[in-house]
């Protein structure tokens, strides 16, 4: 394969339904669309009642330009831009050539009525970035999110020893570490659907100066306002020639950031791994190393961090790049818009990987029992808290003398609890305490999940 990208070659089957928005095809086909749509609205008004009325029939085929835009289509297209050497002028002649064909030659001038390019790619960039999101990113991180719920709620009951800088901590739950990136990546979803995606179609510098001089009874900032709600996005009322990008940028932040949620898991999962916690089915046929027979490498959860890593680079040099733009206009923005896509099919492809890594991983019961079984030690947190409470103000240095650096076992805690001036009560408590059961309100915790 001569594919540059890995993700026109060797991941393509996976990022494929992007094509559907991100292509150069793509694209093509919202530009039309919004041109279209631009051209309807006009008809619709009554300064044009005028011109002849578009029949039913009219009507369809001027919307299949857009609804069953094909790869034919988009050659005609391509070939017209070749000789003008400018994109969406070759959608105007395209559209103009289809009407010529359709007898409505009348509505040609009405095509790109008052607009420059920018209103028209702004646009489009919105709509496609607004469906890829709605219909395949979305319900992506949603299938990630299902499958979390479930292990959680597979594990929400058993015991893990937690590590807070590599070293044995407290007792939490697997399930509750699970949570914790299910918390997270719920509350930056709700981010990423609360983004309503702006749009501009006021012209050459953002003013109708062109749609005013021509017909200047029409109120066009509320025309505009109408026709972008109507195609489903929301008016950008002050603008320069080119949209501020500010929405997208929101938007990409916002993806940023559960990438960031997804990133964090990969390496927690990754180190679950590591320390047998987790362990991976065995698929038949894979090879986990061409050299050590024995391995099953984490391969999903790796391939996954490294490409969350590169959908970051993108989305983040996008939103900082596209909200910058030299006084009312300059075409670095171009070419940067075309890589839209990028970010959002590698964060796409490490989705379905922490999916497919999170269905071939299961709790290992017996190294969670050994790990919290080594481990007594912990258990001095809760002695110093309870001494503390007993009135002792030397209590953390008591057992950071007797405890630090020194593993406890069961028979040396019981030792050292019966040996303290405490309360029969308050004794008995840390008696009948394990590692297996200091687990706080953990459950209280996980009720509402």
């Amino acid at each position: 394969m001569n594919n540059i990208s890995p993700i026109d070659g060797r991941y393509k089957n996976n990022v494929s339904e992007l094509g559907e928005y991100f292509s150069e095809q793509a694209l093509m086909r919202y530009r039309v669309l919004v041109e279209i749509e631009y051209l309807l609205a006009l008809t619709d008004h009554k300064s044009f009642k005028h011109i002849k009325p578009l029949r039913k029939k009219d009507l369809f085929s001027l919307k299949s330009l857009y609804d069953s835009f094909s790869k034919k289509d988009f050659n005609q297209i391509k070939k017209i831009e070749d000789k003008t050497k400018h994109d969406v002028n070759a959608v105007v002649v395209f559209i103009c050539e289809k009407l010529k064909k359709l007898g409505r030659k009348d509505l040609a001038p009405l095509v790109h009525f008052g607009l420059t390019s920018e209103d028209v790619n702004n646009t489009a960039y919105s709509l496609m970035t607004k469906g890829a999101v709605k219909n395949i990113m979305v319900p992506s991180i949603k299938g990630v999110l299902k499958e979390l719920k479930k292990l959680s709620k597979k594990t929400r009951s058993l015991p893990l020893l937690s590590l807070t800088h590599g070293q044995p901590a407290t007792t939490t739950t697997l399930g509750k570490e699970i949570a914790v990136f299910i918390a997270r990546t719920e509350r930056q979803l709700e981010g990423v659907q609360k983004v309503r995606l702006l749009a501009k179609f006021s012209g050459a510098t953002g003013s109708y100066a062109a749609h005013k001089i021509a017909c200047p009874e029409i109120n066009w900032a509320s025309f505009s306002k109408k026709f972008i709600k109507k195609i489903g996005l929301e008016q950008c009322s002050v603008s320069t020639q080119v949209e501020p990008g500010d929405s997208l940028a929101e938007l990409f932040h916002a993806f940023s950031r559960i990438n960031n949620v997804f990133s964090d898991m990969s390496l927690d999962m990754w180190l679950y791994i590591s320390r047998n916690i987790f362990v991976q089915k065995n698929m038949s046929g894979e090879v986990g190393s061409s050299t050590m027979p024995h391995k099953i490498n984490p391969i999903f959860f790796e391939n996954a961090e490294g490409n969350l890593a590169i959908a970051n680079n993108n989305l983040v040099f996008l939103a900082d790049k596209i909200t910058k733009s030299r006084l009312q206009r300059d075409l670095s923005g171009s070419t940067v818009f075309r890589n839209i896509g990028v970010g959002f099919a590698h964060s796409l492809l490490s989705y379905k990987n922490l999916v497919r890594g999170l269905l071939r991983v299961s709790p290992n019961k017996k190294q969670m029992k050994k790990e919290l079984d080594e481990s007594w030690s912990i258990l001095a947190e809760a002695i110093q808290t309870v001494l503390r409470k007993a009135g002792d103000s030397s209590a953390y240095d008591k057992m950071k003398k007797l405890t630090r650096g020194k593993a406890l076992t069961k028979e040396t805690y019981l030792e050292l609890v019966a040996g303290l001036d405490l309360s029969e009560k308050e004794k008995k408590l840390l008696l009948g305490l394990t590692p297996h059961t200091y687990l706080g309100e953990i459950e209280k915790i996980l009720g509402g999940l």
